[in-house]
This record gives structure tokens, C-alpha cells and sequence, in this order.
């Protein structure tokens, strides 16, 4: 196909995803569309602001927040804060925040708690708030401006609005959602940008659920609700407030409650508005012109609008048991959250050298597992069995033999996945690793290089301690939950990306998402035929290099270094 083609006209949404997913694919002989160059004249602003809407910013949270990062996956109920500025603000530095600046010479770029796919941040926070001292005396409709580390207050509720919303939901409750700037991802990386786009909404889901665990509060998605409805509630599809600049794509809402299990909001809705918001300012243009407009994501945009009310609830029959993971961080490692995440950071390159340890590959593992009772973080704000699996090319782990493993997080799937794969694969049980973890053997032997070149010939894939591939259960949850839960595949990848980006860093390793991949390649490397499991995101932990030459600053200008 040539640049914008169109994916086809008419064609029923499912068709429309499969086409763009196949159009998209990187191969060994071709990359997938994008402009080949980087553009600097056209480079989008990685800041969104509304000029004209009231700014409140939010106090930056004091430094010794004391909640241990294992303990945010491992208790069952943290203690509950109050909902306030003070723990707002938290909450938000936790989950979308800078967390330091970056700069070489009179360059100098943010780094953010949720990691962005080439840290382009084409991810957008709000919020739905009820009347708190320091913000609008009204409740509220914010967008987070990162940068300030503030609220844009976008619309102010009269009284029959707020009824309408919060007298129907428990007390210190509130609204969080996410939106894409697509244009932010396709100026550097073309037709394939609305993948990156999907997986930074799931890196920022994970981190706004992790961060609502660690104040004591719940946070649940709202998958049912129309995408239209998201973006009446955070005014995305207000015309005149994005005249001349880039529009926002709605994702996803949730629900925050400070009061965990008051309620369930399986078939909650936000109401509409009608006229009883008064609305506030005007979007900034991002950049001043775009070059070439990538129409085949707006089609596969439009495709995967959750155009109607689907029941994603699945029984939790064959999933890892609660008391497995409590098990293995029955001896929590040293470190906060806090510090967890406000360290983290995505690595560039790999020394090759550095070793794991058999018990913290494990825990890592067990953390990316959904739970039989639903009460594993961050997956207990998912209503959906797990769908993406990981094929792990294991480097050094120190009593693993080197080689080609699957982690199932859904053992139902084993038979399906089985008969997908090569027949000469042993799908051993690790008799090393602790009973119940679903870690099987494949095949044995070096995969370095394999690794590396799945990865578009990325070293970094084979440098790691391990790497990972993450096998889409494609075809199957197109059939059963349409074209819109392609985007939640890639949520679900994403999510899982962010928790192995924090326990990489609370095992005094790093971690990065890695995009680019021979999609194919990695499918053929199973022995897959058909396209029943595809791959959509690929990870690799170990020891990083720093890139001495760069300066860190502090997040904001009030914060120590």
C-alpha cells in the first residue's frame, strides 16, 4: 500500500483493525510507513495547556512518603487517605508526573513517570472532581497539566450536574480519564504510531492504579462506557476549544473511590452534561504544521470507538492464586514506592553482563499475573481475563538455563497456544521456579541473538538479563469483544510494560518497552501459521549503561535535586 491509502471503505470494523494491523507490521525487508526522517520544524510540544482555563497548582508532595513499594502489590488494603489537594497532588506525581529533566548541552527534555514510547507523551490526563479547599469552589472537570504540576479547571458543574454525577456515587469519590494527541506519536513514527499511542494509555492506566493502591484507594475502568460519552465528560468533543489545534482521541475513564469495595460500577455511566457546565479555555496548537497527516489512523481511530455497551466480565477460573503472590513478598526488598517511581527511568542500551536472580525473576513474573480473587494490582481494575502472554527469551538467570520460556497468565489458554506452536516445543514445567508459577520451558538454549534480531536488530533485546514478547490472544477477542478491544490488547500490553519497568527498578535493574519489532518474525520463531496470536510489544530488563554525558535536573523548580 502507498502512504495514506485508505484501509477501505465500508468495510466492517473488524476487517478495518486486521487490515491496519497487517498494514503495520514491521518485516525484514520493510518497515511500516512513516515519514523516514525527523521532521525538527514540525516537532509537536509535549505539553498540553487550555489557555484561558483557571490554573490551581497543586502543592508538590513532600519527599518520605513511607508506603514500601512491595507492599502496594502484596497487602491486601493499604490505609486510606482522605481525599484532599495534598493527597490529589500525590496521586498525580505518582501516576503522570515529571519526575527529572534531562539535557545536554542547551537541550534538555522531561522525563515522566508514565514512559512514552520514544518520550513523545501523547497521553492526556483529567480529572472529575468534587469541590475541595485549593481547587474551583464548584466541583470540576481538570486536565493535569504535567508540566506545572497543576489542574486546568475545563468546566465547572452547577449544582444539578454535580447531583447528576456525585450524589450517585459513594463519598471522596472522583473521576480520572485518558485521551491521545495521535499527532504526537505519528510525527516521528507514522502509521504504526497508534500502537504507541495504546500502550502509553496502558502504561499510564497501571500507573494511575498503582498510585490509587498506595493511597488505600480503588481504582476500577470503566470499559462499557461509549467513547462518546468520555469525551462528553472531559469536553473532548467540544470543536470550538480545539479550533487550530490538535484534537484529543478518548480512551478510557475510571472510577477512583477513596472507599474500597462501596460499590460496584459494572454498569455505572457518567450522565451528560446538557448545558450544566460552563466551560473554559482553549487548546494550544502542538505544532505549527504537520507535514503529512496519517489517515489511516484516524480509520482504525474510528474503527475501535466503543461504539456500544459490551459486558467484558469474565470469571477468574484457572488464574494464579492470591496467596502465591503473597508468598513470594513475605521478605519485601528495601525501597518505597516513592523512590521506585520517581527513579525510574527507561534504559538505552544493555552492558550484556549483568545476572538475575532465579527468586527475583520469579517475583517479578508473579507480579504481571492476574489474580483468581481479582485482588492483584494493578489487574484488579481490568473486568477481562488476561489475553497477552509472555514469551520470554531468557539471557542470565541465575539458575535458568538460557533459552525460550512462556509465562501463561491464563492457564484456560495452555491447549490453545499449545496447538499454535511448534510441535517439538517441551513446555516443561521450571522445576527451579516455585510451584503454581506458570513458567514453562520451550526450548533450550542460547536466544541472544535471536532476541536482537526479532527486535529490528535492537541489541539492547539480547544485552538484557531476559526480553520479552507479548502474544496477543488476537483473533478470538476480536470475535468475542469487537474491533474497540484492539486498543484494550494494547492497554493490557502496556499495563504490563509499566509493572516490569517499577520491579526492574526496585531490583536495582532497568527496563525498557521496546516498539519495534519484525512482527512476523517473532510469530514464526513459535511455529505460528494463522493469525489467531499476534505480537504487540516487546520488553527487556537488565543491568543499564548511563549515558554520563547528560544532566539530570530536578522535576520541578521547587523540588531538591
Amino acid at each position: 500500500m502507498s502512504q495514506n491509502e485508505p484501509l477501505g471503505a465500508g468495510e466492517p470494523p473488524e476487517h478495518t483493525v486486521i487490515a491496519y494491523h497487517e498494514r503495520t507490521k514491521h518485516h525484514f525487508n520493510r518497515y511500516a510507513a512513516s515519514l523516514g526522517y525527523m521532521d525538527w520544524a514540525t516537532q509537536p510540544n509535549p505539553f498540553r495547556r487550555f489557555a484561558g482555563a483557571d490554573l490551581f497548582p497543586l502543592p508538590l508532595p513532600e519527599p518520605g512518603d513511607p508506603v514500601s513499594y512491595d507492599a502496594v502489590f502484596s497487602e491486601p488494603e493499604l490505609p486510606r487517605r482522605p481525599l484532599t489537594i495534598a493527597t490529589l497532588s500525590r496521586f498525580l506525581r505518582y501516576a503522570l508526573s515529571i519526575t527529572a529533566w534531562k539535557s545536554t548541552g542547551a537541550n534538555a527534555w522531561a522525563l515522566r513517570a508514565n514512559p512514552s514510547s520514544g518520550n513523545l507523551h501523547p497521553t492526556e490526563g483529567y480529572a472529575v472532581l468534587p469541590a475541595l479547599d485549593g481547587l474551583a469552589s464548584s466541583a470540576a472537570i481538570y486536565h493535569y497539566a504535567v508540566r506545572a504540576h497543576a489542574l486546568e479547571c475545563r468546566g465547572r458543574l452547577e449544582d444539578s450536574a454535580r447531583a447528576a454525577l456525585f450524589d450517585r456515587l459513594p463519598a471522596d469519590t472522583f473521576l480520572v480519564g485518558l485521551s491521545s494527541i495521535h499527532w504526537r506519536e505519528a510525527w516521528k513514527y507514522g502509521e504504526r504510531a497508534f500502537r504507541y499511542c495504546q500502550h502509553d494509555v496502558g502504561h499510564a492506566l497501571a500507573g494511575l492504579r498503582i498510585a490509587a493502591a498506595a493511597m488505600g484507594w480503588q481504582l476500577t475502568l470503566l470499559p462499557h462506557v461509549l467513547s462518546s460519552r468520555v469525551a462528553s465528560t472531559l469536553g473532548l468533543d467540544r470543536d470550538g476549544d480545539f479550533a487550530g489545534a490538535e484534537r484529543e482521541e478518548p480512551d478510557l475513564l475510571a472510577i477512583v473511590t477513596t472507599q474500597p469495595g462501596a460499590a460496584s460500577f459494572d454498569a455505572w455511566m457518567p450522565p451528560l452534561w446538557g448545558d450544566a457546565v460552563h466551560w473554559t479555555g482553549y487548546a494550544n496548537a502542538l505544532s505549527a504544521a504537520h507535514g503529512v497527516d496519517w489517515q489511516v489512523i484516524e480509520e482504525v481511530a474510528r474503527a475501535t470507538t466503543q461504539a456500544e455497551t459490551r459486558d467484558h466480565r469474565d470469571g477468574r477460573e484457572g488464574l494464579l492464586a492470591e496467596r502465591f503472590v503473597i508468598a513470594l513478598a513475605e521478605t519485601p526488598r528495601p525501597g518505597t514506592l516513592e523512590h521506585v517511581v520517581l527513579t525510574r527511568r527507561s534504559a538505552v542500551s544493555m552492558d550484556g553482563i549483568t545476572r538475575m536472580s532465579l527468586p527475583t525473576f520469579c517475583l517479578m513474573l508473579s507480579r504481571v499475573l492476574p489474580t483468581a480473587d481479582g485482588g492483584a494490582v494493578p489487574w484488579d481494575a481490568l473486568p477481562w481475563r488476561p489475553r497477552i502472554h509472555l514469551l520470554l527469551f531468557v539471557h542470565r538467570v541465575d539458575g535458568l538455563q538460557p533459552g525460550l520460556y512462556i509465562l501463561l497468565r491464563d492457564g484456560s489458554r495452555r491447549e490453545a497456544l499449545r496447538a499454535a506452536m511448534r510441535d517439538d516445543f517441551q513446555w516443561e514445567p521450571v522445576a527451579a521456579a516455585p510451584a503454581g508459577l506458570p513458567l514453562l520451558l520451550l526450548a533450550a538454549g542460547d536466544c541472544r541473538g535471536l532476541a536482537a534480531r526479532v527486535s529490528c536488530g535492537q541489541a539492547i533485546a539480547g544485552d538484557g538479563t531476559f526480553s520479552v514478547g507479548m502474544l496477543a490472544d488476537f483473533t478470538e477477542s476480536l470475535a468475542r469483544d469487537g474491533a474497540a478491544f484492539y486498543r484494550n490488547l494494547f492497554w493490557e500490553c502496556g499495563m504490563i510494560g509499566q509493572v516490569l519497568y517499577l520491579e526492574a527498578e526496585a531490583a536495582g535493574l532497568r527496563g525498557t518497552g521496546i516498539g519495534c519489532f519484525f512482527d512476523d518474525a517473532v510469530r514464526e520463531v513459535c511455529g505460528m501459521t494463522n493469525s489467531d496470536w499476534q505480537s504487540l510489544y516487546h520488553f527487556t530488563v537488565g543491568g543499564a549503561i548511563e549515558d554520563t554525558r547528560l544532566t539530570t535536573l530536578p522535576a520541578y523548580p521547587t523540588e531538591a535535586e
